[in-house]
């Protein structure tokens, strides 16, 4: 997540810049090179002690809504898991529970042109895969990645009504929202890394 965050820096930043204060990419690569900083010093015990960290590492680090929402989806995926293994049902209860708080302290709803937009389709996916028998962690987060890229992609034409872009009004359409992109791409390394592809 902090590679991909580092190599997307520039493309988050470009989006913001068009809807918001340009200081997206910058914040979240900030936040996950905290995060990978603070899991090498530390020996977390568990999935969810790693969880914990990144929560915290981005609350302290990540600007904006960003780093509270961030913070607080990892802070609640934490509080479902148990244990040192995690199941498919696991790791699509753990989005499940970041998209409860993401939408808890955000107090936004699909189509307001959010993370919510990306993750909330997201959940829908990795539930779906994680009832089916073969089921894996990776393919819960291929399918969630995967439909977090439509849920970006869906954001394009709509009207922000959260966060710095809703006041732009109707001139926000047009634009990708960048908080549901780096959703997206986050979901996305955590399949790949899963998949044993980086």
């Amino acid at each position: 997540m902090a590679a991909s965050m580092e190599e997307n820096r520039k493309y988050l930043t470009k989006l913001d810049s068009e809807i918001g204060d340009g200081d997206h990419g910058n914040n979240m690569r900030r936040g996950f090179a905290a995060a990978l900083e603070r899991l090498e010093g530390t020996s977390p015990s568990s999935p969810a002690d790693v969880l914990k960290a990144v929560s915290m590492a981005l609350i302290g680090k990540v600007g904006g809504a960003a780093g509270p929402l961030y913070g607080t989806a990892f802070l609640r995926a934490a509080t479902v898991l148990s244990g040192d293994e995690v199941s498919p049902e696991d790791a699509a209860s753990a989005l499940e529970a970041a998209l409860g708080g993401v939408k808890q302290r955000g107090k936004a709803e699909v189509g307001d042109k959010t993370i919510v937009d990306a993750l909330t389709p997201a959940v829908e996916a990795a539930k779906e895969v994680a009832g089916s028998p073969e089921a894996t962690v990776a393919a819960v987060f291929r399918a969630a990645a995967e439909a977090a890229a439509v849920g970006a992609e869906s954001t394009v034409p709509l009207t922000a009504r959260k966060g710095r872009a809703s006041y732009l009004g109707e001139r926000a359409q047009g634009h990708r929202d960048p908080g549901a992109t780096s959703t997206q791409l986050l979901l996305d390394a955590a399949a790949r890394s899963l998949e044993g592809a980086g």
